[in-house]
């Protein structure tokens, strides 16, 4: 069994919010490998998959983002699953736009939801850092990514959704550089190679 976990916070408010896209990529991998319906469990939204030959639990815990960790190791434990296997997708601040980098373990680099992931199960889980650019200001972070997405920025993020639904099945088999290779390949073929940069912290 494996978990893909999307991070985010509930409701309508925050749907589109840069912060929810780790929600987004694990909707639309639902979507693709046309899951169970999503149903309420172990803290969140929560359906069952077959992705790559592999169960898989799709998961989007509904604690809000500073609290992620408890429906992550709620279910981790009812399906005593290994932290190896759990695969995080997140908003990633010091990644440019449209850029996708996956690591497995690592430092929570300020990301609340990472912090709290990593209290529940430890830290030697697989994040998929899904960047979304950084404001420039330390101070204007908290805003920024608590608003929606710009018009002119809902292509490549639908698109970046798409390229982890259409290859989940080498997360499942732990391909993490084929997975971020793919993605980076797809990416590229859809124009969104040079996204402009939203900040000078924002890195390839």
């Amino acid at each position: 069994m494996l978990i893909f976990a999307g991070l985010g916070n509930p409701g309508q408010r925050y749907a589109r919010n840069r912060h929810n896209i780790g929600f987004m990529a694990v909707a639309a991998i639902a979507r693709a490998v046309r899951a169970a319906p999503w149903r309420a469990r172990f803290q969140g939204q929560a359906c069952e998959a077959v992705i790559g030959g592999e169960k898989a639990l799709l998961l989007m815990p509904q604690t809000y983002m500073n609290e992620s960790g408890r429906a992550i190791g709620e279910a981790a434990r009812f399906f005593k699953v290994a932290p190896a296997d759990v695969i995080v997708f997140h908003d990633e601040l010091d990644l440019a736009p449209a850029k996708l980098r996956v690591k497995l373990g690592g430092g929570n680099a300020g990301h609340n939801g990472l912090r709290s992931t990593t209290a529940a199960i430890g830290n030697d889980y697989c994040r998929v850092r899904m960047g979304i650019g950084h404001p420039g200001d330390k101070a204007l972070v908290h805003a920024y990514v608590l608003n929606d997405f710009g018009k002119a920025e809902e292509p490549w993020v639908e698109d970046l959704c798409t390229a982890c639904a259409d290859n989940a099945a080498m997360l499942a088999a732990h391909d993490d550089a084929g997975f971020q290779n793919k993605v980076h390949l797809f990416m590229e073929a859809r124009g969104h190679g040079a996204v402009k940069r939203l900040g000078e912290k924002a890195t390839d």
